[in-house]
């Protein structure tokens, strides 16, 4: 745990506010008591609801160090992520996540994310945004060419 990338991650927040580029949210990707990567929330900056700070430093992180996993970085936030950006932390195996607000800090201004977590443990079916399964025999020819494939990578 290290003030100086926290303190880093919230300044990426306020400036973001200031220059109007999107949303007050920083993040800090670290690895062996250095930054790899830096992200600030650009969604609106360039219409991607994707372009979260989290989502962005991670990218920018994997193409720094040439891997698509971040086992041995610390994520420095200044914000409790939210479901997506929690999730891309889980695929890219960061260590250890540290963040400022809280989710209900967020909420209170209009970034509320419990809608989503609600809608997770929905069944597909009645979810908002129904989520109707079709044609999996078909799909899992996919899944049957990966593993026989010889060259595949696991992640």
């Amino acid at each position: 745990m290290d003030k100086t990338f926290m303190a880093r991650a919230i300044q990426l927040s306020l400036e973001n506010v200031r220059s109007g580029s999107g949303g007050p949210f920083g993040c800090v990707v670290v690895k062996d008591g250095g930054v790899v990567a830096e992200g600030a929330n650009r969604v609106t900056a360039t219409n991607d609801p994707t372009a979260h700070a989290e989502v962005l430093a991670i990218r920018l992180a994997c193409q720094t160090l040439g891997c698509f996993e971040l086992s041995g970085c610390d994520l420095y936030t200044s914000c409790e992520p939210c479901p997506m950006c929690l999730g891309a932390i889980y695929w890219a195996r960061i260590e250890k996540v540290y963040f400022g607000n809280l989710a209900e800090d967020a909420a209170r201004i209009g970034f509320d994310d419990s809608a989503i977590y609600a809608e997770i443990t929905q069944p597909h079916a009645q979810r908002k945004i129904p989520l109707i399964q079709m044609m999996r025999e078909e799909a899992l020819a996919a899944f049957r060419a990966w593993q026989e494939h010889p060259g595949k990578i696991l992640y």
